[in-house]
């Protein structure tokens, strides 16, 4: 029972399945069995003679010949993000770079239900920000992109449903235990749930591919809303930044930017300029939003 939880709780840390887990864990045991015979084999040809000096140069042998052992097994395994990353985050560990992490005052949940663009967008700029980090990932889709973005990046992700919803105390127990300031709503499909919205009043943060308050409400996402823009011929489009409260669209705004939508405008070029509105903007906006936050 305890190496099931323990696998369970392997498979939410770096949010793979069975099969991701199981590529993983024989990548690092073939990995550990390669460097160690290629070790011996190689210490082999200077001395047969096991003293202390022969130990220390094998110890320092296969830490060098691990991390290159692991990589090369991890490319025909499929696995070859999972350990760049992994192994990058170790070298930062062990050069002192990790302890910044201890000075990250706030720690952000992103729930996404589509191919995760804008949380991999956001991840990436937070990973240089000292005191702001990506903690989670939630998702309501077992398709979602997002489930990849955050085994690349080695952030837990976790799978929610409809029942999650409508019954989301073991969602807020988690978002407790993972110490979560702030919730960044990426393309999340699903209406968040008033226990939520009061837990983390004010600290909910949307993006909505339109300017609000036009084209906001229940339905209203993605090329639904493109649809109607170009349908009822605006002039304008964008993308509006609010806050989440117990409405559908309705928060305080707290960034919009807009274009001109020219007259050959078609869906899939809408989409492709709010898809850059929405990589330029959301992350600054995320920023500077919770810089505020700090200086309260």
């Amino acid at each position: 029972m305890q190496i099931c939880n323990m696998f369970k709780k392997l498979k939410q840390r770096w949010g793979v399945n069975s099969l991701g887990l199981f590529l993983i864990i024989s990548t690092f045991a073939l990995g550990g069995t390669a460097c160690s015979r290629i070790g011996k084999l190689l210490i082999g040809f200077w001395s047969d003679q096991h003293n202390v000096l022969w130990w220390i140069i094998y110890i320092v042998l296969i830490t060098i010949l691990w991390p290159i052992c692991v990589i090369i097994i991890s490319i025909p395994l499929g696995q070859f993000s999972f350990f760049k990353n992994y192994l990058s985050r170790v070298f930062k560990k062990l050069s002192g770079q990790a302890s910044k992490k201890k000075t990250k005052t706030h720690k952000i949940a992103i729930f996404a239900s589509g191919r995760g663009t804008n949380a991999n967008n956001i991840i990436s700029y937070f990973s240089n920000i000292n005191n702001i980090e990506v903690s989670l990932l939630v998702t309501n889709n077992k398709q979602s992109g997002v489930i990849d973005v955050g085994r690349n990046d080695q952030i837990p992700c976790i799978i929610i449903n409809h029942n999650d919803l409508n019954h989301p105390e073991s969602l807020i127990k988690t978002l407790e235990k993972n110490n979560i300031t702030t919730i960044v709503l990426a393309g999340f499909l699903k209406k968040i749930p008033e226990k939520i919205t009061q837990k983390f009043a004010g600290n909910i943060i949307n993006i909505h591919p339109a300017l609000l308050p036009k084209y906001g409400g229940k339905g209203m996402y993605g090329d639904h809303v493109h649809k109607a823009v170009l349908v009822n011929g605006e002039q304008k489009s964008g993308i509006t930044i609010h806050l989440v409260d117990d409405i559908y669209d309705n928060g305080e705004v707290i960034f919009q930017s807009s274009f001109d939508i020219s007259s050959d405008e078609t869906l899939e070029s809408l989409s492709k300029k709010i898809a850059e509105q929405e990589h330029t903007h959301f992350p600054k906006v995320i920023h500077q939003f919770l810089e505020k936050q700090m200086l309260r």
